[in-house]
């Protein structure tokens, strides 16, 4: 197919999603009126999993930019566009900041004086603090990627090294200001959901499962697209098999933390520790907790430990797909125990939120994307990656 058919392939996409996305926000308009918390949880969800796309893919871009793998380069645009969207994600992380008391308990003085441990953090836990924080780390994470997408962009114009050299400069402190950033922003944002409850892995597993989410679209993706020029004459099924190798990679990694964690916690036997635990296997949240054993690993990684089906474009698209899905399942029971303790009460607003911030930020991804070349050119690591 033609690079126009690609194009106009991506715009028919862009609509349709953007269509997706207002009907959603508009479903969710109406059940902010008839049930204003249950609004915000949901909203929280949904936000939490789309914003942890767009940082998963400013990670795996700066690995890119650090390594210069041979697997980055046919996806290096996808997660540009990505991390384009984050100026967006902080724009619609503005109907959070009106619903801080519907979902936190630090906001409510009686709770803080009955609490010690919300004594305790009382200073630093403040709802003009939380909103500043949001707004720095957003600056932040927004700049950066500007500076990368610039920089990115202007290797396209010239065959000089400079370009790459700043986006490898960057990439470096960048790589580990990411988790920094990202763990004071979900201290506030899901930790202070359960006030009592901390874990010193918590937020690296959330950042593994942020990383993992962005490599899994980027292969959905790419296995879409990859028949389309200008794919059809540079992919192979060797970058299958690399992004094949590095999502096997990742899923035993999301699944060590995820262990440790628990292991750390039984082990330790703390009950300020161990209610967190608790609360998300009682009733029929024991059901959740088998799905993500069983397609958060398990057989991703049975499957993934065949070498034909790495080389598989479509089977590993299938699998990317499993657990793409399987990540915005975890980031439910991340976040949906906090507020029903018993057992699953699932509302449509579960699905509206999600739903409809995700066609808005689709909608906005295939816009950037569509407005740029699809492939990397000028790249002077290119010629090395073939080789690989």
């Amino acid at each position: 197919m033609s690079g126009d058919t690609i194009h106009s392939r991506l715009s028919a996409f862009q609509g349709k999603a953007f269509l997706v996305g207002i009907a959603g926000l508009g479903l969710c308009v109406v059940g902010a009126f008839s049930n204003t918390k249950q609004f915000f949880i949901s909203y929280l969800f949904g936000y939490l999993f789309w914003l942890g796309l767009a940082l998963g893919c400013l990670g795996f871009l700066m690995v890119h930019h650090l390594t210069g793998g041979r697997w980055g380069f046919p996806v290096r645009r996808f997660y540009e566009a990505a991390i384009m969207t984050l100026p967006l994600m902080a724009v619609l992380f503005i109907p959070i900041c009106f619903g801080l008391k519907d979902l936190y308990l630090w906001t409510d003085a009686r709770a803080v004086a009955a609490d010690p441990v919300l004594q305790h953090r009382s200073q630093y836990m403040t709802i003009p603090a939380f909103v500043i924080r949001a707004a720095v780390f957003f600056l932040i994470w927004s700049v950066a990627a500007l500076v990368l997408n610039k920089w990115s962009f202007q290797q396209e114009a010239t065959i000089a090294v400079e370009p790459t050299r700043k986006l490898r400069t960057l990439s470096g402190p960048g790589i580990v200001l990411y988790p920094l950033t990202a763990t004071f922003v979900f201290v506030d944002w899901v930790l202070s959901l359960e006030p009592d409850w901390f874990s010193t892995m918590f937020l690296v597993l959330i950042v593994i499962g942020q990383m993992l989410t962005g490599l899994a679209f980027a292969i959905l993706l790419l296995a879409w697209l990859h028949r389309s020029e200008p794919f059809a004459a540079t992919v192979t099924e060797t970058h299958f098999y690399h992004l094949g190798m590095l999502l096997f990679a990742f899923v035993m990694l999301w699944t060590y933390m995820a262990f440790s964690q628990l292991l750390v916690i039984y082990s330790g036997n703390l009950p300020h520790e161990i209610v967190w635990y608790t609360h998300r296997i009682a009733g029929n949240w024991k059901v959740v907790v088998w799905f993500l054993v069983l397609f958060h690993f398990f057989i991703p990684f049975f499957l993934l430990l065949s070498r034909d089906l790495k080389h598989n474009p479509r089977a590993l698209a299938a699998i990317a797909g499993v657990v793409f899905f399987a990540h915005i399942v975890d980031v439910y029971w991340l976040i949906a125990p906090s507020f029903s303790t018993t057992g699953i009460r699932l509302h449509w607003l579960d699905f509206a939120a999600p739903i409809g911030l995700g066609g808005i930020w689709l909608a906005a991804f295939a816009r950037r994307l569509n407005g740029h070349p699809l492939l990397v050119h000028n790249d002077p690591r290119q010629h090395f990656a073939h080789g690989q």
